[in-house]
């Protein structure tokens, strides 16, 4: 069932951006679990409203993530260097800087006495894959696994709509027959 992969991806993906303090990528990821909630909802409970509701979303979130991807690979003047993921509030960046594929993670001492421990202050050596590669392959699965649930749910709004269909010629023919 493909809530159930976007759900959980939704959530690994919510983890790391904790780790990372990213506070723009935290509260969409917050916004897609309900909306994947509403979606799993309106399937289980004939409700193609919730379901209508989780497709609008799904084309916001594919937005959300193309504009991620666009951001790591620094296009149209965006740069990945930023604080705009933290909405400016702290120096922290995406977790996988730090902690990737084999990156080995140091500590430089600071340069003048008594400045805090900050970012630029450590060194990440031998990584196999770049953060920025990372982020990107995060929002190109969710990408994918939202196209493939929002043609999921707009097959399971088309299913309800032909019930309700059926019900209502149903109610139609009885009334005329029976009526």
């Amino acid at each position: 069932m493909p809530f159930a992969s976007l759900q959980l991806s939704a959530l690994e993906r919510q983890i790391f951006d904790f780790l990372g303090f990213q506070w723009a990528p935290i509260l969409g990821n917050f916004l897609h679990i309900i909306a994947v909630i509403l979606g799993l909802f309106g399937t289980i409970q004939y409700r193609p409203r919730y379901i209508v509701v989780y497709t609008v979303w799904t084309a916001l979130w594919v937005t959300w993530n193309v504009f991620i991807i666009c951001f790591y690979l620094e296009v149209g003047g965006l740069s990945k260097d930023t604080d705009l993921m933290t909405f400016n509030i702290s120096v922290h960046r995406s977790w996988w800087r730090e902690h990737g594929p084999g990156c080995v993670r140091r500590v430089l001492p600071p340069s003048a006495p008594g400045v805090m421990d900050d970012y630029t202050y450590v060194s990440v050596t031998g990584c196999v894959l770049d953060f920025r590669y990372l982020e990107v392959i995060h929002s190109a699965v969710q990408i994918l696994l939202s196209l493939v649930g929002f043609v999921y749910a707009c097959y399971v709004i088309s299913i309800f709509m032909e019930e309700e269909d059926t019900c209502k010629y149903l109610h139609i023919y009885l009334w005329v027959y029976f009526g």
